[in-house]
């Protein structure tokens, strides 16, 4: 079922909810791969009813012509959706109708990664993920943990604000070279897409450092470097976080550490596309 209004979404879920069902639910901004993919069959496992949103949320984007880029696959992406019990498909004047004037800011996590090079990027996330929990009265809904530091924002905004959602956390899925599926990489050329999985293998080369005492700071230089030697430029950041809190970690790998463990995150341009990746320490 495809709904593209608010009423008809309600009209449906009300159905759904006085039969007693649960609600699961996956956001996404189009162009499906099999990353939102495995996210669905988890939602299916968990859920009796499934809903997946396709919105390219304009308020994310603090870059036009990123915005204007974006891939848009619709009819591709309601094809492989054909097993889910509805996709809303609303236009942005549904989302963001004349007067709208309400932000969701989650200050403590989104000023630093890509919050400092994407400025707004995750208030306008927080806002529109915010306004489907609320229409889709979902139980739970499904994130990949590729985009980490986003997944970690909404956990806290929801947990802040007292959500009646629960956020379940999906692995990362890979090519067999190890790049992190992306509705992004098939932007790059049949040379580019060549070049790309450095960008997992030199995280793996940089943990692998850290776990064996290298220096924290040291081995992010080594990794910048081998990055730039990859071909991979501008380097956004290649940093060392608690994996909750997202708290940057610059000294060395200690037992201090360990209960709240670490991550590796990186943002890299190749040919001009942007690309994001995370692996734990």
């Amino acid at each position: 079922m495809i709904i593209r209004d608010i009423a008809t979404l309600k009209q449906t879920i009300r159905g759904w909810k006085q039969a007693g069902e649960t609600i699961g639910f996956v956001p996404t901004m189009g162009a499906l791969h099999e990353g939102h993919l495995s996210l669905v069959t988890q939602a299916r496992a968990q859920a009796q009813r499934v809903i997946v949103s396709i919105f390219v949320n304009p308020t994310q984007f603090n870059n036009p012509t990123d915005l204007a880029t974006y891939p848009r696959t619709e009819a591709q992406d309601i094809a492989l959706l054909g097993h889910v019990d509805a996709i809303f498909i609303p236009a942005a004047e549904t989302m963001y109708p004349a007067g709208f004037s309400s932000t969701v800011r989650v200050s403590a996590m989104a000023g630093i990664l890509e919050g400092a090079h994407r400025p707004g990027h995750f208030d306008g996330m927080a806002t529109v993920v915010t306004k489907l929990f609320s229409l889709t009265e979902a139980d739970s809904a499904f994130f990949g943990e590729k985009d980490w530091q986003q997944l970690q924002i909404v956990r806290r905004f929801v947990q802040d604000l007292n959500l009646p959602i629960d956020i379940m956390a999906c692995p990362t899925l890979r090519e067999s070279d190890g790049l992190a599926l992306s509705s992004r990489n098939r932007r790059l050329s049949p040379e580019g897409r060549k070049s790309a999985p450095a960008l997992h293998a030199i995280l793996q080369q940089t943990a692998t450092a850290i776990r064996q005492g290298h220096p924290i700071a040291e081995a992010l230089d080594k990794g910048r470097a081998a990055l730039v030697a990859a071909g991979f430029g501008p380097i956004d950041y290649l940093a060392c976080c608690e994996a909750e809190s997202l708290t940057p970690v610059t000294t060395v790998f200690t037992t201090k550490h360990d209960n709240v463990g670490l991550r590796l995150l990186v943002a890299a341009a190749l040919e001009s596309v942007r690309l994001i990746d995370n692996i734990v320490i």
